[in-house]
């Protein structure tokens, strides 16, 4: 996990996102708009976020996204083909470039023995391709969260095309 704030992180994507000329945008689950939120707290943010999508429910997933509802019901909204959907959703219903999505358990309910509470996948599109990776993250719903937002904007830095 980066060691970054939060804060420091958005700034050094802005500025990385800004020098590549690249917009980006977010289809969040469990972080209902966290990550958008983050983003959009820096003064500026408009010159490289583009819209946030909260697609929490399947339904909003499928309308807003275009995640195939049939790859829902065959791997659950909480895995890597969704957030890979999500990911590629995003970019292709955005101005933007590049994205990052989140679907996840953050509890205390809803949780599995397959997908127990903590398990989040996330997606990132970039001009390079989409990735995907699954964490699993401790403590409560806020600390599963923080650590989602912090996990998936240090992710799509990393994945940043180089210039």
């Amino acid at each position: 996990m980066n060691n970054m704030s939060t804060s420091a992180l958005v700034e050094q994507l802005a500025r990385e996102l800004k020098a590549r000329g690249l917009m980006m945008a977010t289809a969040e689950s469990c972080t209902g708009g966290l990550i958008a939120g983050a983003c959009t707290e820096v003064s500026g943010s408009s010159e490289w976020f583009e819209r946030g999508f909260v697609s929490y429910s399947n339904a909003a997933k499928h309308e807003l996204l275009g995640v195939p509802e049939a790859l829902i019901e065959q791997h659950g909204a909480v895995s890597e083909p969704v957030a890979r959907a999500m990911a590629a959703g995003a970019v292709a219903h955005a101005h933007a470039q590049c994205s990052v999505a989140v679907t996840g358990v953050a509890g205390p309910t809803g949780g599995s023995a397959e997908k127990p509470v903590g398990t989040v996948w996330f997606g990132w599109a970039t001009p390079a391709g989409v990735f995907s990776e699954h964490r699993r993250f401790d403590g409560d719903r806020s600390a599963v969260r923080q650590a989602t937002v912090q996990h998936a904007l240090a992710g799509l830095l990393q994945r940043l095309p180089n210039t």
